[in-house]
């Protein structure tokens, strides 16, 4: 699959056949069974999302770097946090922590009107050229993350591209009725699980969801959660807790 360019010692790497080999030995294996999911990752070239110094491990089982703090998701979590996502033709999608685009296209693949926000202007920038190509109904925001997408709100989903230790308050605001968070919950900064959320704002505050551990946004409302496959997941930085002071 791959050989070493004459002269350069760099390596030369038949994407089209990586890119198959992922879905194949990577993604069909964990029980990704949505054939729309499998048609995209056979599609969308995963390479061009991955920084020069990492191209070469684009379709390697595992995380890459893309700056400080920010990372490309391996593809076996991408596949099932998309499934779990479980996105229905012609939903508003908010991806935040968008990254270089991967997640935001592959929702888009799969029917979806996607709003991407992004901080990093670099990264806004390589994730807007990548989905201008391949999926071009994706719209990016550049703005903080822990600002959601106020100004495209409400969304039938907010698809998380990174871990978190809370789901983001915002959310609260932005979803619409019915609407459902997915993501990376790390459970005490440890180790990590994909989590569908749903509001429940009829729930008391601080009672169970689900049988999943509770996790209370800002006000009186609660998320009801279903934990859904362990993951391991970096954390976003940005949309860390912020630290609470007592007098």
């Amino acid at each position: 699959m791959a050989a070493r360019n004459a002269g350069t010692g760099a390596p030369h790497i038949d994407f089209d056949a990586a890119r198959s080999l992922m879905v194949d030995d990577q993604v069909r294996p964990i029980e990704v069974d949505d054939p729309r999911i499998l048609a995209a990752m056979r599609t969308l070239p995963r390479e061009r999302c991955a920084p020069d110094a990492e191209r070469q491990f684009a379709y390697a089982d595992r995380t890459l770097p893309l700056t400080e703090g920010r990372y490309l998701l391996q593809p076996m979590i991408a596949a099932r946090l998309t499934q779990a996502a479980g996105i229905v033709n012609e939903e508003r999608i908010l991806v935040v922590a968008a990254g270089t685009g991967y997640l935001a296209a592959l929702a888009s693949h799969l029917g979806g009107r996607v709003i991407a926000v992004e901080s990093d202007p670099d990264l806004c920038a390589v994730g807007e050229a990548f989905t201008s190509d391949v999926a071009p109904g994706v719209v990016w925001r550049h703005g903080p993350l822990e600002s959601g997408g106020a100004a495209d709100a409400p969304f039938d989903l907010i698809l998380i591209d990174g871990g978190v230790q809370e789901i983001p308050g915002f959310c609260v605001a932005q979803l619409a009725p019915g609407g459902r968070v997915v993501g990376l919950l790390s459970r005490d900064g440890g180790a990590s699980s994909a989590f569908v959320a749903e509001l429940d704002r009829s729930a008391p505050k601080g009672s169970a969801a689900n049988g999943g551990r509770p996790i209370i946004s800002h006000g009186e409302s609660a998320w009801a959660i279903r934990l859904q496959f362990d993951a391991p997941a970096p954390l976003l930085r940005e949309l860390l807790p912020k630290p609470v002071f007592s007098f």
